[in-house]
This record gives structure tokens, C-alpha cells and sequence, in this order.
């Protein structure tokens, strides 16, 4: 059986502690404890309504039949519940009905859900980023039209790029859109792999899809984007006649079973241009981004979900006696988690846990910065930012969380390989996130390849700056000294490898796609190094002034005192790999593969 409390405390910390909790500019009445309270209410409503249901919609999954989707046993009811309870809405402009919350609170709530039941936050996720490409690309029209729609979740949304010849390459792109007299185009071609695709969730479904116009110029400068609904709207705005979509099959899956994963065929089907002709992949990644950092959560939320299974497990499971001698004389056997090994898999999940939760609301408040900050400035160095740190979130936290299933499952033993207790669901679950949008692979391109020359560099200098400022001011620190100095260290190594990469990658392409996945998990364990030693001294102040809780701040030490001397190591090892070049990759002739 799967077990889940949500980390309301260790949220509280990151938000009004480590992060400072100061309210931006307009956003005044949100409080720590209105934030507070919400976190507690959605901990509520996962642990309740979406938990329960987490293992019988894998065993169930969606069904497929005549074309329409059946979700599982108790999803329509649960997505009754959560739109009419506004989850869904949290951080949705209030013009068009939502809640106006930062984006921090957002992500730690997004957190929860995927916790409690990946799959059934697929179906919201999608429709949030949907209503975030139509806000920033759409016509007032449209915006007027389907964003409340969206954000009250009577309506869902999607995005269908695949098509079965076209992934990553998206200037192979073949689904074409006949402009019409009215203004409407038909659209015409097959998409694969679409995310809630179809479903009975939600009254209508509202598909943006990549499209090419007649004269459209050849590659991804050729692409357009178009808001094709499931049911076109009559008169009064209802869902009319059904438009020439259909779903063709589900994809059986791995994991993720309860989130119906569609092949999609466009027949004809009437839709609307978003934003310009042939700048449909600039409104499209306005979508993938704020859904890069939401698959990113999904690996947080999988990770504490594993980890916290895991504890369970080591505290009940009775397996030998402790090498230092026996703990609990009254028992047959002492609990495993008394283990070196069984320690160090917690131990690795926790300070995965804690350190990504900390990261993800540092990029999420960046995220609030960009759009609501004072000046020009500040907005446009948040931006730098947040670009710079996505490929990062994507890819660090879904290899994290993946890695803290399959720890979870190791905790277990043979009972985490089967159904019983749901950390085999873990594994599966989590494993699509290192795949969809943008595999992780991908993202380490995307960093090394732009973000990091963006801006002749001041994007990473974004990153580097404050880095290098907390190391000067601490590293000297009377209790923590060392703990700084050694994650100086790793961040040395980091700035090696940046210079590496811009001197070899200049010169040779290769030499920068060689090392990109070993530069993005370095990049990723500094920054999450910089919140651990940053947590580390926030707690050593709280211990020392005898803090309520101070087990609470104890155990953060204790971790980030892990973290950098058993996690944060491996940088070196990752410097000496990219520094050996592309030759072990590229010298092997193609034909002795």
C-alpha cells in the first residue's frame, strides 16, 4: 500500500526561510499563512482524493472504445472535485477566473499531486500550459473566449507536436492548415504520443496543434500554431457539433497508465490561428517551458513519494542486527534502516528531495520575478534565469527521481518488486518524465548549446555571481567552514568545465554534445550543493538560538553534511569525463556498433 504525508514543514522552510518568503510587488495579500494554509488544504485533497486512487488507476488504466476514452474508476470524480475546488486555477491570471498566486506556491502544490498520482495530474498540467501558450500568443478573442474555459477546468487542453515521423525534429513536420473564407483553417494530419488526448473528464478538449500553411517556409521556421477544440463552439459558447478530431488508439505504456496517452488524427478539422503565421514554435515553447519545469516537479514529487515508502519500510522491516551490535534486544531482528546501506539510500533521496525542492522554488520564484518585478531589469535578468535553469529542473529531476524509485525499490527488496506496496508503480510512473518534453538528453544540448553562450555568457553569470558571492562570505564560517569549502570545490570544477566546453565547443560542435550530460548532472549537483550549504546555515543559526524544533534543523545539517561529503564528490569525476573529449564517444567506426 502506498503511503504519503505531505512536507508541509520542510515547504514552510523553503518558502519563508532559505527563500525569505517576501511578497512581490502587488502580491502583498499572500501571506505566509494564507500560503501556508492552502499548502495544507491541497495536502488534504491529494492525500484524500487523489492518493486512494493512485494504485487502482495503474491496474485499471484508460480504456479505449469507439473512439472515446474511459479514465479509471474515480478519476471523473476526482477532477470534479479538484476544478470545482480551484486547484486548478491556483496561479491563473484573475481575469480570466483564477487566483493570481505566485508560481511558487504553484510548484509545491503541483508537487503534491504528482506525488499522490502523477497520472491524474497530467490531465490539469496539460491544461494549464495550453492556457499559458493562448494567453501569450492569443488573439483577445481568443484569449476572451477559451481561457476562462480552461482555467475553471470545464474545458482541458493539449498539445500535439509528435507525429509518427517527427520528435525531436520538428521541422519534419507534416500536418498541414487550409486557410477559409471565415478566417478558420482545416487542419489535416496525424500526431502521436498527445497527453490526455482524449477522455471524458471535461465537456470539451482544446487541442493546440503545430501546423504548416500552404506557403509555409520549409523547417521549424515554416511552423504555425492552431487552437482546434474537440466539440466546436455553438452559438451561446457550448460545445456544439463534433469537429474532425479523433482519438485512434492509446498507447499501452509503461507506466503512467491512468493518463491516456492518445494517437490523434485531425481530419479536416476546423481551428483557429494562435499568434502569427509561421511563429507557431515561439508560443509552442512558451507551453514546453512552463511544461519543462512541471515534468521536472513530477520527478520531485515521484522522488518524496519513494523516499518516504522507503523510511517506512527501514522503520518496520526486521533483518539481522546492527554491525555495531544489536539496537533492539526485544526484537528477533533490528529494522534495516539500522544499515550503513540501507542508510545511504535514504539518506541519497532525502538530499535529493529537500535540495530539488529548494531549487524548483528558487527557479519558480524567478519565474514570479520575471513577470511581476519593478523595472525592465530585474524582469529581464529573472528571464536569463529561469531560461538558463530549465534544462536543468527538466532534466537533474527527473534522473533524480527515477534514481530515488529504484532506491526505494532496492529499500524494499523483493517486496518492492512486486505490486504490493507500490514502489514498482514508482519506477514506471517516473520513468516517461526523463523522456517527454524534450528528452533529458535534449536538455543538456539546449544548455550547452544556448543557454550557456546567451547573452555572451551573462545568463550563466546569472547563476555564477551569487554562487561565488555566498562561498567569500562563508567559507570562513566557524561551524560550516568546511562544508563551504568543500562545495567551493565542486563549483570549481563546474567553472573548469564551463570553460572547457566554450573553448572546445567553439571550435567543434561535437566537443560541446559530447560532454553535455555529463556538464548538465554537474551543473545540476552544484545547484544543489548551493541550497544545501545554503539550508546548512540557516539551520546552524537556528540550532545555536535553541529553535522550538530544532530536531527539524539538526536533521538539515545532518543531511547537507551528507550531500557534500558522500553526494557532491562525484563532480570530479564528471570533470575528468568531459574533459577526456568526444574521441571514447566518436572515434568507434559506425559500423562496429
Amino acid at each position: 500500500m502506498q503511503t504519503y504525508t505531505a512536507p508541509l514543514r520542510d515547504m514552510r522552510f523553503v518558502l519563508h526561510e532559505l527563500h525569505g518568503g517576501e511578497a512581490l510587488p502587488g502580491r502583498e495579500e499572500f501571506t505566509p499563512e494564507l500560503v501556508d494554509s492552502i499548502l495544507e488544504e491541497a495536502a488534504k485533497f491529494c492525500t484524500e482524493i487523489l492518493l486512494p486512487i493512485n494504485a487502482s488507476g495503474d491496474a485499471e488504466g484508460c480504456v479505449h472504445e469507439n473512439g472515446a476514452v474511459r479514465t479509471p474508476a474515480g478519476f471523473k470524480a476526482a477532477y470534479q472535485a479538484f476544478t470545482e475546488a480551484g486547484w486548478g486555477a491556483l496561479n491563473a491570471d484573475p481575469q480570466y477566473g483564477g487566483q493570481g498566486l505566485p508560481e511558487t506556491v504553484a510548484k509545491l502544490v503541483e508537487e503534491m499531486i504528482c506525488a499522490c498520482n502523477l497520472s491524474f495530474g497530467l490531465y490539469p498540467g496539460l491544461s494549464h500550459g495550453a492556457y499559458l501558450a493562448l494567453k501569450s500568443h492569443g488573439s483577445e478573442e481568443l484569449k476572451d473566449f477559451y481561457l476562462p474555459k480552461l482555467v475553471a477546468g470545464n474545458w482541458a487542453g493539449t498539445m500535439c507536436l509528435t507525429e509518427p515521423h517527427c520528435g525531436t525534429d520538428l521541422g519534419l513536420l507534416r500536418t498541414k492548415a487550409v486557410p477559409q473564407a471565415d478566417g478558420s483553417y482545416k487542419v489535416t494530419g496525424a500526431k502521436i504520443f498527445i497527453s490526455a488526448g482524449e477522455h471524458d473528464l471535461s465537456e470539451n478538449i482544446v487541442h493546440l496543434v503545430l501546423a504548416r500553411l500552404p506557403d509555409a517556409p520549409a523547417g521549424v521556421k515554416g511552423i504555425s500554431l492552431f487552437v482546434v477544440p474537440k466539440f466546436l463552439p455553438d452559438a451561446q459558447g457550448n460545445p456544439g457539433a463534433r469537429n474532425g478530431v479523433s482519438c485512434a488508439a492509446i498507447e499501452h505504456k509503461m507506466g503512467i497508465k491512468a493518463s491516456a496517452t492518445c494517437q490523434m488524427n485531425f481530419d479536416e478539422a476546423t481551428g483557429w490561428l494562435v499568434g502569427a503565421p509561421h511563429k507557431g514554435m515561439q508560443a509552442m515553447f512558451v507551453m514546453m517551458n512552463s511544461e519543462r519545469l512541471s515534468v521536472g516537479t513530477q520527478g520531485l514529487g515521484v522522488g518524496e513519494a519513494a523516499y518516504q515508502g522507503a523510511v517506512f519500510y527501514a522503520r518496520d522491516r526486521l533483518q539481522g542486527r546492527s554491525l555495531s551490535g544489536t539496537k533492539y534486544p526485544d526484537k528477533p531482528a533490528d529494522p534495516i534502516i539500522v544499515h550503513p546501506d540501507i542508510r545511504r539510500n535514504l539518506l541519497t533521496m532525502r538530499a535529493y528531495n529537500e535540495g530539488c525542492r529548494a531549487m524548483g522554488v528558487w527557479v519558480a520564484g524567478m519565474m514570479d520575478r520575471a513577470a511581476n518585478a519593478a523595472t525592465q531589469a530585474e524582469r529581464d535578468a529573472a528571464e536569463e534565469f529561469v531560461a538558463l535553469m530549465t534544462p536543468v529542473v527538466k532534466a537533474l529531476f527527473t534522473d533524480l527521481g527515477f534514481e530515488s524509485a529504484n532506491l526505494a525499490v532496492q529499500t524494499y527488496g523483493g517486496h518492492g518488486y512486486i505490486r504490493d506496496h507500490g514502489m514498482e508503480q514508482l519506477v514506471r510512473d517516473a520513468r516517461i518524465a526523463m523522456i517527454y518534453e524534450g528528452t533529458n538528453g535534449i536538455q543538456a544540448l539546449d544548455l550547452v548549446g544556448r543557454k550557456l553562450p546567451a547573452n555572451m555568457g551573462r545568463s550563466l553569470r546569472r547563476f555564477f555571481h551569487p554562487v561565488a558571492e555566498f562561498i567569500a562570505a562563508h567559507e570562513a564560517h566557524p561551524a560550516l567552514g568546511k562544508l563551504v569549502q568543500g562545495f567551493g570545490r565542486a563549483f570549481g570544477a563546474l567553472q573548469l568545465a564551463s570553460g572547457f566546453i566554450a573553448e572546445k565547443g567553439l571550435a567543434d560542435a561535437e566537443e560541446a554534445g559530447a560532454a553535455a550530460t555529463d556538464y548538465l548532472r554537474l551543473f545540476g549537483l552544484v545547484a544543489l550543493g548551493f541550497m544545501w550549504v545554503r539550508m546548512a546555515v540557516i539551520a546552524a543559526e537556528k540550532v545555536q538560538l535553541g529553535a522550538v524544533d530544532a530536531p527539524f534543523y539538526q536533521a538539515k545539517l545532518a543531511t547537507a553534511r551528507f550531500y557534500v561529503e558522500r553526494v557532491l564528490p562525484q563532480a570530479g569525476g564528471l570533470l575528468f569525463a568531459i574533459k577526456a573529449g568526444k574521441a571514447p564517444l566518436m572515434e568507434m567506426p559506425e559500423a562496429a556498433f
